[in-house]
């Protein structure tokens, strides 16, 4: 998420998960760690940080069928490193995975892919844009216009993607502090996509229009070895204002917060630990746990008081490292859809 520095493959092999979620709070000894004030250097920072240990691609959307139903889709590319740096062939220390997903009313269809780096089976180009594992791929010309496409046992869906304002940073100027402790990523996003395109389900085709927001993040120890997961929402409002904010729960039952607030120019403003909450309202039964799928989010700044419901309760990414991730309506001080990632629920 998105904070979504959660799902690594490598990390989960090496039985580093006592080390925060999905070994998060692992050391990054030997790893580049991102600094205050960076300087991003566009389109090459599209591309792959090899000296970082974790790096994603990270798409949601929020669609709408010419019935009115509201669908959520995700793709997701992820690389994790055995070692700094890149190399030819097998000797590449690149791990790389991937999610996608869709979401309807009544079902949550999702698959995953791995592959090793260096072979040619997954990657990332910065200019012109590739980002890609085996046939699933998001490919454009530049960043702001881009094809999409992903399958699954039980869907497959083919986008175009158009973006339709600026990049936006988070934190201080794309430095964004996870903890107290001060871990920290390199976090931008894409938030303005419009997207169309056509969802293949089981019951057949589904022509879709809305919106996506695309996240970039790389670190290589982004969490604290003492939080546990992460709620994090992305919200797009419908007077084309726009919000992410996360959680990041501890083990002693506090959490560390961040906030972007972002205009519909694109304009930001940041907030730091404590201006941003959300409290779970309801509880459902998914995959066995108590999961929060109806919250009340505060961000009293911006007079924000609204309430976040899952459009499917049972959006459980049932994969090699399990989560909830689906789309959200938005109510109360502001109206809107979004996306809804938490982790870490047992």
């Amino acid at each position: 998420m998105s904070v979504r520095w959660g799902l690594i493959l490598l990390l989960w092999a090496q039985g580093a998960l006592a080390q925060g979620f999905a070994g998060l709070g692992t050391d990054a000894e030997g790893f580049a760690v991102p600094r205050p004030d960076p300087v991003f250097d566009f389109p090459a920072d599209h591309g792959p940080h090899p000296d970082y240990r974790i790096e994603w691609w990270y798409l949601t959307a929020n669609l709408m069928g010419a019935d009115g139903t509201d669908y959520g889709l995700q793709w997701t590319l992820f690389r994790s490193a055995l070692a700094p740096g890149e190399a030819a062939g097998w000797s590449s220390p690149q791990v790389w995975f991937a999610h996608a997903a869709v979401t309807t009313p009544d079902a949550h269809h999702v698959a995953e892919r791995f592959a090793r780096g260096g072979i040619g089976q997954a990657g990332v180009h910065a200019a012109p844009f590739e980002a890609w594992i085996d046939d699933w791929r998001m490919a454009g010309a530049t960043f702001d216009a881009l094809d999409l496409s992903a399958s699954g046992p039980e869907f497959r869906y083919d986008m175009r993607l158009a973006a339709e304002g600026p990049l936006v940073f988070h934190g201080d100027g794309g430095f964004s502090v996870k903890s107290a402790e001060g871990q920290a990523s390199y976090y931008y996003s894409q938030p303005f996509y419009s997207v169309s395109g056509t969802l293949h389900l089981p019951e057949g085709p589904v022509e879709v229009t809305g919106r996506a927001w695309l996240d970039r993040e790389w670190s290589s120890q982004p969490l604290s070895d003492t939080q546990s997961g992460w709620d994090w929402f992305s919200l797009s409002l419908d007077d084309g204002a726009k919000l992410m904010g996360f959680l990041l729960r501890q083990t002693d039952g506090s959490s560390y917060s961040s906030a972007t607030w972002i205009g519909p120019d694109g304009a930001t403003q940041a907030y730091g630990d404590g201006a941003f909450r959300a409290e779970p309202l309801e509880r459902a039964e998914v995959a066995g746990r108590k999961m929060p799928v109806r919250w009340a989010v505060t961000l009293p700044d911006k007079g924000l008081e609204v309430t976040v419901e899952a459009v499917n309760d049972n959006a459980w990414m049932d994969l090699s490292i399990a989560y909830w991730e689906g789309p959200v309506r938005v109510s109360g001080s502001h109206a809107g859809r979004g996306y809804l990632e938490m982790t870490g629920y047992e």
